[in-house]
Formats: structure tokens, sequence, C-alpha cells
């Protein structure tokens, strides 16, 4: 696992509260929440509640990313645009196929494999831990303004110019080497 911080060098910003039925802050995916290749796995999207948000937020993102994977650019596993701020939850669940689980208004945005929906952890075997940084972002747009096709990266550098609020849990993976 590397020590580098998917933060380190976004704007600074206020810290709310994020929490799963699915998952607690720094502990290991359940089998759900692996890759569909990976034995067990279903690419099953977390539970997520939050509260605490910034006054002024608008909106909410969430986003599911690895920066550990061996890519040089880690890799996005769940990118979600224009939650409602009413919205506090998402069920376990809510990013399958077709996002069936999220709140009107709210789409998802191709990850890394160019899905548009949660895929679960796949660390290749060996590599050691990974480390999946589950952030919901309050905003203070009600609307972000990305095409539904958008990159996890373009959503983020829009993100990064109308954050109001961060909040972070953090899961983790491994596949033990054959």
């Amino acid at each position: 696992m590397s020590a580098n911080d998917p933060f380190a060098r976004l704007p600074e910003a206020a810290t709310f509260t994020v929490t799963s039925t699915t998952v607690a802050d720094g502990a290991a995916w359940s089998a759900e929440q692996f890759a569909a290749g990976v034995p067990g796995g279903k690419d099953v999207s977390p539970q997520l509640s939050w509260n605490g948000a910034p006054e002024g937020t608008k909106s909410y993102a969430v986003t599911v990313y690895d920066p550990d994977a061996p890519t040089g650019s880690g890799f996005w596993h769940w990118a979600v645009a224009d939650i409602p701020a009413t919205v506090t939850e998402l069920p376990e669940g809510a990013g399958d196929d077709t996002g069936s689980g999220l709140p009107e208004g709210a789409f998802q945005l191709p990850n890394d494999a160019r899905a548009a929906r949660f895929m679960g952890a796949a660390p290749p075997a060996g590599h050691g831990p990974h480390r999946y940084f589950v952030v919901v972002h309050a905003l203070d747009v009600a609307s972000i303004g990305v095409p539904a096709d958008a990159t996890p990266a373009f959503l983020g550098f829009n993100i990064a110019g109308h954050i109001l609020g961060r909040a972070v849990l953090t899961a983790t993976a491994e596949t033990p080497a054959a």
C-alpha cells in the first residue's frame, strides 16, 4: 500500500461524517464489494449515510477511488453526481447497472472500466492491500454540470471549484498471492 494522499493537492474543505452499514472506516470490504470476476465478488455498492454537511450545500457527489492501483493514476470504481441536498443516504446496491437506488436527478458516470455503475475491488494478487476512498462531496451548486459520459477525473476537477465539505470513509481490500 502506498502512502499517497489523494487529497493532498486539492482545495481544503470542511469535514463532515459518512458511515456505512456495509463497511466500517478502515475495515476490509466484504466479498460482495469485490468485482464480479473475483471469487465471491458481486460489484455491490456500499450503503452510505452522511450528516453534518456545511451550510449552503446544494448537492452531493459520491466517489470511490483506489489510489494504490498499479496504473500510475489509480482507479475510479464509482462516481455519482447531482445527488440532491435533501438526500443523506444511498442504499446498498444503489450503484447497479441501472442506478435503481439513486435519487431522482442523480446519475452515475463511467468508472475506469467505462461502465456507469459501481465496480468492486479487484487488487492484483500479491500486490498488497489497497485503500478505497469512499467520499461524499458537499457542493455549492445543485448540478455540477458535467455530462453523463464524463470521466470521474473530470468530475473531480469540477468538484474542486465547488467543494464545501468532504466526508471520507476508507475501506481496504487485498488479494493474496497465488
